[in-house]
């Protein structure tokens, strides 16, 4: 199962989960925003409908992970590696200005194209060999400095998703990435964009239709 969220306007975002095998809209919601508050009463109604997924591959938003693992504790999450390596790359900026920042960048860039466990083990050794020589320079980099800020807010990103970035060399099955879901949304928000101006009620409606008649043609 894939988990992703798109937003419309100010009031709205869509909350969507999809099928992997098939790419079928499993289920969709539309609240004001993603949130713990509106995703867990959501999963726990999808729950008591039969929906338990084994693994849910997710943008990896922390409330709607929370929510997700309090419902279905069984399940694996497995992290979108796409999100992941942009997150990471957007802090480090284009340009670091540290030797630390541009190598974790350049390390960063080939997560979405690991396809191997060997490819995997090798990622790992070298973010380990990486902290290994950085650790000490990061440490004493002056706290208020923008080097320091980015390159501790990536690493508590990586550190934080590497158990769960890689389920999906053990299993065919769980996709990398929510690229399959961020694709639909891609081609609903542009679908929309001819619509303008419809009231909440109606754009919810067309959402429901839009994701009704797309499991149609697939």
């Amino acid at each position: 199962m894939v988990y992703d969220a798109t937003y419309f306007h100010k009031d709205g975002c869509l909350l969507n989960l999809m099928n992997a095998q098939d790419q079928k809209i499993i289920a969709h919601i539309y609240v004001q925003k993603e949130s713990f508050k509106d995703a867990y009463p959501w999963f726990m109604s999808l729950k008591y409908q039969g929906l338990n997924p084994r693994f849910i591959t997710t943008d990896g938003e922390q409330s709607i992970m929370r929510a997700m693992k309090q419902v279905w504790p069984q399940a694996r999450l497995q992290r979108c590696l796409y999100h992941l390596q942009r997150e990471g790359m957007r802090w480090l900026r284009t340009y670091p200005k540290t030797e630390a920042g541009r190598k974790l960048r350049a390390l960063l860039s080939k997560l979405s194209r690991i396809k191997t466990v060997g490819e995997r083990d090798t990622f790992i050794g070298d973010y380990a060999a990486w902290i290994s020589q950085y650790r000490d320079f990061i440490r004493f980099l002056p706290q208020t400095t923008v080097a320091n800020k980015d390159l501790k807010r990536t690493m508590v990103l990586i550190n934080n998703a590497l158990p769960d970035m890689f389920y999906y060399l053990d299993d065919e099955r769980v996709p990398a990435t929510t690229n399959a879901l961020e694709g639909f949304h891609s081609r609903l928000k542009a679908d929309y964009r001819r619509h303008r101006g419809l009231s909440k009620e109606h754009r919810i409606q067309y959402i429901n239709w839009y994701c009704y008649f797309e499991n149609k043609t697939i």
